[in-house]
């Protein structure tokens, strides 16, 4: 029998009805449930704000219930909200076009999708049709999703017990500076011996059928590692002496929050193919995979196929244009450049007042602190990380710390752009009261 709580009961623990019903998917539930977001701030169902310093899953750049979004929703969704996936709208030659726009040439052709994940099992998927390969490389700490390809290309996590993987599968070293496998004579990491050696490693093991490598400008899961500037255009480099495509997935980095529009710009490097998702649906789901005129060309005339329930829907395409709109007309680029500033000048104010800081790193609104026991040593704090983010919660933050095994002392930092300057502080407030707080603890 079906029952419903009553009114006074809806703040009670949830853990009954979590162990009984819910699949648990990765990492831990909060210890309370949500019940309306609006800003920067979530609020419990107790009516407890916290401040919102991941932009839900990464995604929320212009923040929860952002007016706009809001009325776009409400009047698309009493227009026009999901069509037969070989109709098309306003809504999506609009995006597609305003996508194309927003890109250097020659990314110029649009796949409307849903996730990340879908996105780059699209880009994988035509990178190898397009190349006539399989082989696919990406960074030994990669996270492109959790669908059949993109968990191929994933190796931060979630690759035991499941089987064997598409076969083609090679990883590449992750260029983490912090802690370098390769170092010059002076003790500075030496990424383009790192690189050189990473792909004799790839060639030794290929069968000749390198099709792509996929990668992210700033690793989020792996770390918040950013590629050191000149990385990408060698990597690319590589790639093109190899004839294989290159794709870059900008899921977290894309649109704005690193301080450009896409963080390949800080290169100058174009991709073959680059995926968007979180931050194009502003927290709604949808993804894009953009590619050039020649390689649409060639995917079209080999029967590329990718008809999925959710292809082309007005509703989200709608949310994706109010979201360019807000981002150009709030020059949201330029304030994650400025707020960005005043983040990571607050996270190096804490690693200096703080000796298990280890680390500071990030472009923009997208930032990381890595916790060490010892700085010398660079040892993990797992346990520390854990202590923190509790520590973090109570005080009415929320930070993620990233949930990998001996990862688990390195937060992903990533407010909304339209976060103030006084949030911003009060966040950085709030973590720096749980390091100092949570050490003193553990020393007594």
């Amino acid at each position: 029998m079906t029952t419903t709580r009553d009114a006074d009961d809806r703040t009670a623990p949830i853990a009954d009805d979590l162990s009984r019903h819910l699949v648990r998917y990765g990492g831990t539930f909060s210890p309370e449930l949500i019940a309306r977001a609006s800003g920067s701030y979530v609020y419990t169902a107790s009516g407890r704000p916290l401040l919102d310093f991941t932009s839900g899953q990464m995604s929320a750049i212009l923040g929860h219930s952002h007016p706009d979004i809001v009325e776009t929703v409400r009047r698309q969704i009493g227009t026009l909200d999901h069509l037969f996936s070989g109709m098309l709208s306003e809504p999506v030659v609009d995006l597609a076009r305003r996508l194309a726009d927003s890109l250097p040439e020659p990314l110029d052709k649009v796949l409307l999708l849903t996730t990340g994940a879908e996105s780059n099992e699209a880009a994988i998927r035509m990178a190898k049709l397009v190349t006539g390969r399989h082989e696919i490389v990406s960074f030994a700490r990669s996270w492109h999703g959790m669908t059949h390809a993109a968990a191929a290309a994933t190796y931060s996590s979630g690759r035991k017990g499941y089987g064997p993987v598409a076969a083609g599968n090679l990883a590449l070293p992750t260029p983490n500076a912090y802690r370098p496998d390769f170092v010059t004579p002076d003790g500075e990491f030496d990424w383009q011996r790192q690189l050189d050696y990473g792909f004799e490693m790839i060639d030794a093991q290929s069968v000749g059928a390198l099709a792509a490598c996929i990668v992210e400008p700033i690793l989020s899961s792996g770390g918040v590692i950013d590629l050191p500037p000149g990385y990408l255009r060698a990597l690319k480099a590589k790639c093109e002496e190899r004839d294989m495509l290159v794709i870059l997935d900008e899921a977290q980095t894309g649109l704005c929050r690193t301080g450009t529009w896409y963080a390949f710009e800080r290169d100058g490097v174009v991709p073959d193919i680059l995926t968007v998702s979180k931050t194009l649906g502003a927290g709604l789901p949808l993804a894009a995979t953009i590619t050039t005129t020649e390689i649409e060309r060639v995917a079209h005339e080999r029967g590329f196929l990718f008809f999925t329930t959710h292809v082309s829907d007005p509703l989200v395409a709608a949310v994706g244009n109010t979201v360019l709109d807000v981002l150009g007309r709030d020059r949201l680029d330029a304030r994650a450049r400025e707020a960005g500033d005043l983040l990571n000048a607050g996270l190096l104010d804490i690693a200096a007042r703080h000796d298990v800081v280890g680390d500071v790193r990030g472009r923009g609104l997208m930032q990381g602190i890595e916790l060490v026991t010892d700085r010398e040593a660079k040892t993990g704090a797992d346990e520390l990380g854990a202590a923190v983010t509790r520590r973090c919660y109570d005080l009415g933050l929320h930070m993620n710390v990233v949930q990998l095994p001996g990862m688990g002392g390195i937060f992903r930092i990533a407010p909304p752009l339209t976060a103030t300057d006084d949030e911003i502080r009060s966040g950085l407030e709030m973590l720096d009261q749980a390091i100092g707080e949570c050490v003193t603890a553990a020393k007594r």
